[in-house]
């Protein structure tokens, strides 16, 4: 049986579903370079061959220690589903000959080379600069037009994400998003192998997305994404996920898959999704692609990702259009056949539809909820949807019942969510509505926090 060596941090898809996929394909070694979810590790420890949990002075070299470790259990393939181990995993995949992301990862997980690439090759995107000191924010400040977003070059979650509207917000921004970004490492979200990472920043103009060009009817978001992998540097669309409208300043809600588009217009979006993963020249990964949608068919790149996409974009895709991507990949790099989809599927392919709700103490304006909440499931559970839907909490991404709902944070972004809700439905349109009804229910569903609980 041929062996691989997971390598697991902080974000990416549930860590129970990737682990019961790679079982059911190889041998698996876990290297754990973030504590294990509490609701995993009794499966962790049943679904792989050994785990490893590194300490100290074993991560200085990351590099060096996935190189080694791999080599230890005999790893035929070495993979990650982190953002913040994806450049780490590929340098290794290097150094061992196997086959990975290559060194081009790199372009697709720091937004300043990334932007750099698409600007090289012509593609559309935001005006932007990057940044490396307050200084550098004062320059593009003054040759940009506002408003600005100010972004992490490394970030993942919209964390340290913020609006700049004038230029007496500039310093304070800066001061705030570089904050974010400490405390973000404090709790594992940060990037895992570059040196002083969390200090390099990115500023971009912000483009103005309209949703009614493209869907047909209200409550989609502006934006959407393009799931898929490259095989041998080739390529291949999956699918696309739909978004609802981002909580301020740019923090998303809800992901829901089968994107409700037409054809053509999915064809468009794919068109340019493939011209920014073949800019990027990646070589054996999954790609997670993100697309700002205008007026009149514009279209801005946001981001090309050298993975599969966060979150439950993963567990949506195998739901809805039976297509195992965790095993898929790993069949690929240990060199089996695998059909990949000819073309991306379509809404008219699907079995239904599936999305992933943040839960966010905030409505659907994006205010924030009058008074401070308890999480518990059971109570969203009750709130009345569409026939037919499945709502479940997932236990890795969401608080213990009985905690309470944290205050939401603009700058900390999905930090501050309290849960991660998964529903299933007959159609994106009853998971949309069910996802609107759900945000409007959830601050009068949910039970009130005590005095000493609000405090927290």
């Amino acid at each position: 049986m041929s062996t691989v060596l997971l390598v697991h941090a902080k974000g990416g898809p549930p860590l129970g579903h990737v682990l019961s996929r790679a079982a059911a394909k190889a041998r698996v070694h876990l290297l754990a370079l973030s504590a294990l979810p509490p609701a995993t590790t009794g499966p962790a420890h049943t679904l792989c061959a050994s785990v490893l949990t590194p300490t100290g002075p074993q991560r200085r070299d990351l590099v060096s220690l996935i190189v080694a470790q791999a080599r230890a259990v005999g790893a035929d393939a070495v993979l990650t589903f982190s953002e913040y181990a994806v450049v780490a995993v590929a340098q290794a995949c290097e150094e061992l000959g196997l086959a990975g992301a290559g060194s081009a990862a790199a372009l697709a997980r720091d937004k300043r080379l990334m932007r750099r690439t698409w600007q090289e090759h012509g593609l559309p995107q935001p005006a932007f600069r990057p940044l490396a000191s307050e200084d550098d924010l004062h320059a593009a400040a003054a040759e940009l037009s506002f408003p600005l977003l100010l972004k992490a070059a490394w970030s993942a979650g919209s964390t340290a994400h913020q609006i700049i509207r004038a230029p007496h917000e500039v310093s304070a921004a800066w001061h705030r998003s570089r904050q974010v970004m400490a405390e973000s490492a404090q709790l594992g979200y940060a990037e895992l192998h570059v040196a002083r990472a969390q200090a390099d920043f990115v500023v971009e103009e912000i483009v103005t997305g309209t949703a009614a060009s493209w869907f047909t009817e209200e409550g989609w978001g502006d934006y959407v994404s393009v799931e898929g992998v490259v095989a041998d540097g080739a390529f291949h669309p999956v699918c696309l996920s739909g978004r609802m409208p981002t909580v301020e300043p740019f923090t998303e809600r809800a992901s829901i898959t089968p994107a409700l588009l037409p054809p053509g217009a999915q064809e468009q979006i794919v068109d340019l999704a493939r011209r920014s993963v073949d800019a990027l020249g990646l070589r054996d990964c999954g790609t997670h692609t993100e697309i700002k949608l205008g007026a009149d068919g514009r279209m801005w790149l946001i981001e090309t990702a050298a993975r599969f996409g966060g979150a439950m974009t993963v567990p949506q895709v195998e739901e809805v259009f039976g297509l195992d991507l965790v095993g898929m990949l790993i069949d690929h790099l240990l060199r089996r056949p695998v059909a990949w989809p000819a073309h991306a599927l379509t809404p008219a392919q699907a079995r239904g539809a599936a999305g992933s709700l943040v839960v966010l103490a905030v409505d659907a304006a994006g205010q924030a909820w009058p008074d401070r909440r308890i999480w518990d499931f059971s109570a969203a559970a009750r709130i009345p949807l569409a026939p037919h839907s499945t709502l479940c909490a997932v236990a890795e991404s969401s608080l213990a019942d009985g905690s309470p709902v944290p205050v939401y944070d603009p700058a900390a972004g999905a930090n501050t969510m309290a849960a991660l809700c998964l529903l299933s439905a007959p159609d994106p349109h009853s998971v949309l509505r069910g996802f609107e009804t759900l945000i409007a229910a959830l601050p009068q569903a949910l039970p009130a926090a005590r005095p000493e609980e609000a405090r927290r």
